[in-house]
């Protein structure tokens, strides 16, 4: 009995050795089926099928990626796999060929006519507007209103209440029910052209991109070298764009950074770009824009009126009282330092635009003699 037991083990181990081979090379050959199928559907998708679809419309827009205009395409149906299309004209060298707008697209197209469909001009009409370094969004709105593309109301609402998570700054903007307008001081003043007839959120976002771009991480992080926020900075910038936007910019905001600096013996900013000041001519914030809205100069509801003067109001303004250029923000960021270790608390303008400096309240009261006696 031992030894034909022994005999007949091997026999054994050899039988389960054969079957367990057998499933090795059945689930190898199932992937290797499955991998070859997967193949086979995304060379298809790549050279296009015979049999396409439908027509369908596909929105690109402007500043779109291979990767974001794949999704495009698969939210549309006319690809499965946006990955692979952003390989694709990787390989090819296509993306700098690639247009924005809207194009007309059928699923089951090759990916070499798509690329040619969307390397394809889309003449559209086009509306062209300069905005100005230091407007205000309301003046924004103003403008899209002046030439057709949305009304003023239209723009406001989708530029202070759309949803533009996408963008840092956007996050980053308080949550203070005396800010005027959540949207002022981050439309980007520049020249643009925009699609005469667009989504007014394309439009705005139009000004929230740009702005990004040019408010580069540098800047960002220079902002809390200077101890502020972004906000903080974008709102101070907004002064310097009113008080100065020109060679003046950077000591006119060395001014304001004394003023705001701990311990300071002057903490309010006294500009009249946001005070109590009622003068069509003064260029001021609450005078010109915010009573306006509100319907009056008594209508302006007191927490905004408190938040806003800077002859009451300590530190900064809740928010930006214009849109500064980037100019101005650099300035806000990068004062000058002799003026700020040396002390200047003062400046006043004289008619021609010339700035009297000062450290003290007379020497200040005696610019403003100086100033206001030249014709």
């Amino acid at each position: 009995m031992p030894q034909e037991f022994e005999q007949y083990q091997p026999r054994a181990k050899k039988k389960k050795g054969r079957f367990g081979c057998l499933i090795v090379i059945v689930v190898f050959a199932v992937l290797l089926i499955a991998a070859g199928l997967i193949g086979v559907r995304l060379m298809n998708e790549v050279y296009g099928s015979e049999s396409q679809g439908a027509e369908v419309t596909v929105h690109i827009d402007q500043g779109s990626g291979p990767l974001t205009i794949g999704r495009a395409l698969e939210e549309a149906g006319v690809i499965r796999t946006p990955k692979l299309f952003q390989l694709y004209v990787r390989y090819t060298d296509s993306a700098g060929r690639l247009q924005y707008g809207d194009f007309t697209l059928r699923a089951g197209m090759s990916y070499d006519a798509i690329i040619e469909a969307l390397s394809e001009t889309v003449k559209r009409d086009t509306v062209t507007i300069t905005f100005p370094e230091g407007i205000t969004a309301l003046r924004f709105a103003q403008l899209m209103e002046e030439n057709g593309l949305c009304t003023a109301e239209e723009f406001l609402d989708v530029a202070n209440n759309g949803d533009f998570s996408q963008y840092a700054f956007w996050n980053e903007i308080p949550d203070d029910d005396t800010i005027f307008l959540k949207c002022e001081g981050y439309l980007f003043p520049n020249t643009y052209e925009f699609y005469a007839e667009d989504e007014v959120y394309n439009y705005v976002n139009t000004f929230y991109a740009e702005f990004d771009k040019q408010v580069t991480p540098e800047l960002r992080q220079r902002a809390g070298e200077e101890g502020m926020t972004l906000h903080q900075a974008i709102t101070l910038a907004s002064f310097v764009q009113e008080e100065a936007g020109n060679d003046q910019d950077a000591k006119v905001s060395a001014v304001f950074h004394n003023r705001l600096a701990e311990g300071s013996p002057y903490p309010r900013l006294e500009s009249n770009v946001s005070s109590y000041v009622q003068r069509e001519d003064d260029n001021n914030y609450l005078y010109n824009w915010v009573a306006p809205y509100y319907g009056g100069w008594d209508k302006i509801p007191p927490e905004i009126y408190a938040a806003y003067n800077t002859y009451e109001h300590e530190g900064l303004t809740p928010g930006p009282v214009s849109n500064p250029g980037i100019d101005a923000i650099k300035a806000a960021l990068y004062p000058d330092e002799e003026y700020i270790a040396e002390g200047y608390y003062f400046f006043v303008t004289d008619k021609n635009g010339k700035y009297y400096y000062g450290k003290t309240v007379s020497e200040h009261e005696a610019n403003k003699k100086v100033a206001f006696s030249v014709q």
